[in-house]
């Protein structure tokens, strides 16, 4: 445990110019999904949020997914979009890629949380904190090493092919990218089991106390 700490904090430290700029990245996207929100009519509100109410009442009833299927889903999602970030960062092209998810992660967030808010004030506020907050406090982390580590690969690779080195000499770079993914997907393991066993009852409870 204490070698993958020190291999992510080292890569974290040896490039804190390239994750600062992949945070900022994330922050505009969070800011851009707040304006979505404040920029859609009232009919729209209104469409999204009947769906919403559905969701609250199938959880006010019980019925939701078992415990098993919650963490399953959300195990494979996480495992799904960490192996595609590998495989962008494995391209050459797959820095504009990189770049536009990180984005569109934050832009949801922002949506998620600014609609909520918009609809329910304080209530959305509280419901919010407990559907998003305990998971993504080891998401948000996970996707921006992620995220930067395939762009930092492909920036690499890119340098070494226009060199014209040989391939062996990405040998080393190969073997530490993937160490880091594959940290990484075990870490996404931890924010699923507490997307199931603290977010989804936190959540089922909130909305039975306050709507």
């Amino acid at each position: 445990m204490k070698q993958r700490e020190f291999i992510l904090l080292s890569h974290v430290r040896q490039h804190a110019t390239s994750y600062l700029f992949m945070l900022v990245l994330f922050l505009i996207g969070i800011v851009f999904g707040a304006i979505v929100v404040n920029s859609m009519n009232f009919t729209q509100k209104e469409d999204l949020f009947y769906y919403l109410e559905r969701f609250f009442s199938q959880l006010q009833q019980g019925q939701t997914m078992s415990k098993q299927e919650i963490l399953q889903s959300s195990f494979l999602s996480h495992v799904k979009f960490l192996l595609f970030l590998y495989v962008l960062g494995l391209s050459i092209i797959g820095i504009p890629i990189i770049w536009m998810l990180l984005f569109s992660k934050g832009l949801m967030m922002g949506f998620s949380v600014g609609f909520l808010v918009n609809q329910l004030g304080w209530k959305g506020l509280m419901l919010a904190a407990a559907a998003v907050a305990p998971q993504n406090l080891i998401v948000i982390p996970l996707y921006l090493v992620a995220g930067t580590s395939a762009m930092l690969f492909s920036v690499t690779l890119l340098r070494k092919l226009i060199a014209n080195r040989s391939p062996l000499s990405l040998r080393r770079y190969f073997i530490q990218y993937s160490v880091i993914f594959l940290i990484l997907l075990g870490s996404s393991f931890a924010a699923s089991m507490l997307e199931t066993f603290l977010s989804n009852p936190l959540l089922s409870l909130l909305v039975n106390e306050l709507l």
